[in-house]
């Protein structure tokens, strides 16, 4: 009996085992069958609504002085004292003394041209006094015997003569004796000076370079794909001029005129923009100085009716949306303008179902899943932490 005991209690136990083995993988292949992948690619939707955009036009250009004069003086003579700012770089106000040229000559001509203004005086009264007597005598003659001559017109309108002249002398001398001190004819920058105490100027002789600082001009390019976003009134628009990234840098400016020509080269036009005090003497502002590159940025027209997407949805002109059955659906649309890192479009296409993250090859009509922006955010939050 114990013989047969041995012999069967391991083909039993073995064959329990094997059972129990096949039962474990018969479970663990259901398990398998019934666990389906899910192979579609992921994105997320969303719906687009369309505005009114109005489009930011930003152009480059130099910085240069409205006004440039060549200073001369207008008058000969010695250089006796110039001012302390009259230098290289130095900023002087209008009307400011730049430098003067010695007087003596012109103060003695001033009243030499007085003198000769009173004497005229003199001889006029002399004149309109006899010419009075001869007025009283004629009055006892016959009309025939009495002429200009006996009435001395023709000695007083000489008279009047040279009393004009005198006077005109007497101005040409005050001019001059003024010219001695050559003043700043706006606010200035002195970009240059030719001339010290002790030299000796002549009259149309060039002293000095100066740049107006009052105002300042950009004379800015503006490409074909702008040239359309244009507003259709330019002067007095407001704009902002920027010399770099700073804040500190930016500027008020105000466009002032559109060139009026087409560059032949480049086929772009040219625009104008000003600036009032550039190097900030009254506004204390940080100065932009003449010949700095700059931004210049303004409004051009509003476009209405767009949507506005970012670029990396839009290859080829062709928007992504899905169907009824979450298949992909590519849309031709029409791109109006790049906004920065956005496109302002238009098309016919639905703007509730918008992809808004697209598979890594998206193809038409391949079937994908849709999850909820709020899953999409919480996977973004989870990636971060």
């Amino acid at each position: 009996m114990m013989k047969w005991i041995k012999i069967v209690l391991p083909v039993a136990i073995f064959a329990v085992g094997f059972g129990g083995m096949q039962a474990i993988m018969a479970t663990a292949s259901d398990d398998k069958v019934q666990e389906k992948v899910d192979t579609r690619p992921s994105v997320t939707v969303d719906k687009l609504d369309t505005d009114s955009y109005t489009v930011e036009i930003t152009a480059y250009g130099e910085v240069s002085p409205l006004e440039i004069t060549k200073l001369a003086a207008q008058v000969s003579g010695e250089i006796v004292s110039w001012n302390k700012h009259f230098v290289n770089g130095g900023l002087v106000k209008r009307g400011e003394t730049l430098f003067t040229i010695e007087k003596d000559a012109y103060e003695a001509a001033l009243l030499l041209a007085e003198a000769n203004v009173t004497s005229a005086k003199a001889q006029l009264i002399q004149e309109e006094a006899q010419a009075q007597v001869a007025k009283e005598e004629a009055a006892k003659l016959t009309k025939g015997k009495v002429s200009d001559l006996y009435l001395r017109k023709p000695q007083l309108l000489s008279a009047q003569a040279a009393l004009k002249s005198a006077k005109a002398q007497l101005k040409i001398a005050q001019r001059d004796l003024d010219n001695c001190e050559v003043k700043a004819p706006y606010d200035a920058l002195v970009v240059s000076r030719d001339i010290g105490v002790g030299d000796f100027v002549s009259t149309g002789m060039i002293t000095a370079t100066l740049y107006s600082i009052e105002t300042a001009e950009v004379t800015f390019p503006v490409a074909g794909f702008d040239q359309a976003f244009l507003p259709d009134q330019i002067t007095q628009r407001k704009a902002t001029v920027n010399s770099g990234s700073s804040k500190q840098t930016e500027r008020s400016a105000w466009l002032h005129r559109d060139t009026g020509i087409v560059d032949q080269a480049t086929r772009m036009a040219h625009l104008v923009a000003r600036i009032d005090d550039p190097y900030g003497i009254r506004s204390q502002q940080r100065p932009i100085k003449f010949g700095s590159y700059v931004k210049v940025n303004f409004s051009g027209k509003t476009v209405d009716n767009v949507y506005r997407i970012p670029q990396e949805l839009v290859t080829n002109k062709k928007l992504w949306t899905l169907d009824k059955e979450d298949k992909l659906i590519s849309n031709e649309v029409d791109v109006v303008r790049e906004d920065g890192g956005y496109f302002l479009i238009r098309g016919d296409f639905d703007q509730n179902r918008v992809v808004k993250t697209l598979p890594e090859y998206p193809q038409e009509g391949i079937a994908v899943k849709v999850i909820p922006t709020d899953a999409k955010v919480a996977m973004i939050n989870a990636a971060k932490r």
